[in-house]
């Protein structure tokens, strides 16, 4: 467990032959808001009314009970 807190990869084997692989979790980075931004600064401008019309179609919003 130590070894997979310092970032080291272990091979799993079973009669000398590779089973499986224990890896670490990747934790979760900060990102700082300049960052994102500088990220999506080519995106297309969002239609809010034409996102919100595709999410009524594809969801459901009847709130009645199914049970």
């Amino acid at each position: 467990m130590r070894g997979l807190d310092a970032g080291d990869t272990f091979v799993v084997t079973r009669n000398g032959l590779p089973v499986g692989e224990l890896v670490p979790l990747h934790r979760r980075v900060f990102v700082s808001k300049a960052v994102a931004l500088a990220a999506f600064a080519g995106a297309p401008p969002v239609d809010y009314a034409s996102m919100r019309r595709d999410l009524d179609a594809f969801v459901d919003q009847d709130a009645t009970p199914r049970a």
